[in-house]
C-alpha cells in the first residue's frame, strides 16, 4: 500500500490512504450506539422529518426539540399546516426567529396540498422543487425517511471532512465546497444513507467540534489525515468575518383610547410578515426626538412624546440593533404606511393574537 507525504511542524508524517469502507463502517456502528436521543429520530414520516430539518437550519437542538413539539401540536400534517392562514403560523413560530423558514414551510405545504395531491416527494430532486428545501435538507429527508442514497452536506459535515481528509483550503470558496459535497457523495453507503448523514451530523454537533476538536473520543480518529497530520485544530481554514454592523433605532408605542398602533413587516423581507411598533433606524448624528420626528412626518400623524419606557438591545445574523421605546399618545392625522403591508389599531389584550418579533416581545408584558 502506497502512503502520502505530509508536511507539519515536526517534519514529514506518513499518513496511510483512508479506507472509506471501514471508516463508514466505524462512524455507522458509533452512531447507532452514541445516536443522541431526538424526538424526530423516533420516526421515518417525511412530514415530521420535514419540519425538524427546516427547524435546524438556524435553531440549536435544545431549542429545536421545543419548537418542533409546539408546531406539531398546531400543524400534525401537511394538510393542517396548508390549511391554516400564514398569520397563524408566524404566530405558532413566534420567538423561534429567521421566519423565512415558517412562511416557506407554510407555502411549500400548500404547493404539496394543491399541486401533488397531498403527496410527499419521495426524491431529494423533488424535495428541491419546494420552496425553502436546499440541497442540504433535500438530501436529509430523502436519505432518512425513504433511504435514497445521497449525502446531506451542510457546515458541520464540511468540517468533519476537511478534517478527515486534510483540506487546508478556504472551505468558504465555493470549488472547495464542491469538493466537499463529491467526498459525502462518495462516501454515503447504498444501505443505510439516512443513519451514515445523521452519524456525521452528531460527529460535528459534538465531537468534531469547532476550535478544538475532541479527538480522544472520536470513533473514526484513527482515519483521520488531519488528526495524523496534527492540523485539526486549524482546519477547516474560513475567510475572516467582517464586523457586524450596529444601528440605533426609536419606537413609537403609539396609544389612542385604549388601543396600540402596530404595523405588518413587508412579507417578502426581514421578519416579513410580523407585527411591530413604529419605528425609525436613527441616521447618523440624529436625535431621538428627531427620529421620532421624522417617523411621524413619514405617517403623517401626530403624537405627543412621553418617557422612554424601555431600550431593547438585539442581535442578528449579519447586524445588531439597540431598539429605544417611546410612549406616545395620539393626536390627530390618519396613519399612513410606513414601509409596512398594513397598520392597525388594537387593545392591550389583542396584542397576544399577533407574532411580534424578539425585539418587541421583549417589552410588550409592559403594555399588557
Amino acid at each position: 500500500m502506497d502512503c502520502m507525504d505530509c508536511m507539519n511542524e515536526h517534519g514529514p508524517v506518513k499518513i496511510a490512504p483512508m479506507d472509506s469502507a471501514a471508516l463508514v463502517k466505524m462512524l455507522v456502528a458509533w452512531y447507532r450506539r452514541s445516536a443522541r436521543e431526538l424526538p424526530w429520530r423516533q420516526t421515518r414520516e417525511p412530514y415530521r422529518i420535514w419540519v425538524s430539518e427546516v427547524i435546524l437550519q438556524q435553531t440549536r437542538v435544545e431549542q429545536g426539540i421545543e419548537q418542533y413539539a409546539s408546531f406539531l401540536e398546531a400543524f400534525p400534517t401537511v394538510e393542517a399546516l396548508a390549511a391554516a392562514s400564514v398569520d397563524a403560523v408566524l404566530k405558532v413560530w413566534e420567538g423561534f426567529g429567521y421566519y423565512a423558514r415558517a412562511r416557506n414551510l407554510h407555502k411549500a405545504a400548500g404547493a404539496v396540498v394543491t399541486e401533488l395531491g397531498g403527496r410527499l416527494p419521495r426524491l431529494s430532486s423533488e424535495w428541491l422543487a419546494l420552496p425553502g428545501i436546499g440541497r442540504y435538507a433535500a438530501g436529509a429527508i430523502a436519505s432518512i425517511a425513504y433511504g435514497e442514497r445521497i449525502a446531506a452536506v451542510d457546515g458541520n459535515c464540511r468540517r468533519v471532512l476537511a478534517r478527515l481528509f486534510d483540506i487546508r483550503d478556504c472551505v468558504d470558496e465555493k470549488a472547495v465546497q464542491d469538493r466537499l459535497d463529491a467526498l459525502a457523495a462518495g462516501l454515503v453507503p447504498a444501505q443505510y444513507p439516512g443513519d451514515f448523514n445523521q452519524a456525521i451530523m452528531d460527529l460535528g454537533a459534538g465531537v468534531c467540534v469547532p476550535g478544538r476538536p475532541r479527538c480522544e473520543t472520536c470513533p473514526v480518529a484513527k482515519h483521520c489525515l488531519a488528526r495524523a497530520a496534527r492540523t485539526q485544530a486549524k482546519i477547516p481554514l474560513r475567510k475572516s468575518k467582517q464586523a457586524r454592523p450596529h444601528y440605533d433605532e426609536v419606537v413609537a408605542v403609539i396609544a389612542k383610547r385604549g388601543q396600540y398602533l402596530i404595523g405588518q413587516r413587508p412579507k417578502g423581507g426581514l421578519l416579513g410578515g410580523l407585527w411591530e411598533f413604529p419605528g425609525m433606524r436613527l441616521e447618523a448624528g440624529e436625535t431621538h426626538e428627531q427620529g421620532l420626528q421624522r417617523l411621524q412626518e413619514l405617517m403623517g400623524i401626530e403624537v405627543e412624546v412621553g418617557g422612554q419606557i424601555a431600550i431593547v438591545e438585539h442581535a442578528y445574523s449579519h447586524f445588531s440593533v439597540t431598539l429605544h421605546v417611546y410612549a406616545c399618545r395620539y393626536q390627530s392625522g390618519k396613519a399612513a404606511s410606513s414601509g409596512h403591508d398594513e397598520l392597525r389599531w388594537v387593545r392591550s389584550t389583542e396584542l397576544a393574537q399577533y407574532a411580534f418579533p424578539g425585539t418587541n416581545r421583549k417589552f410588550l408584558r409592559l403594555l399588557c
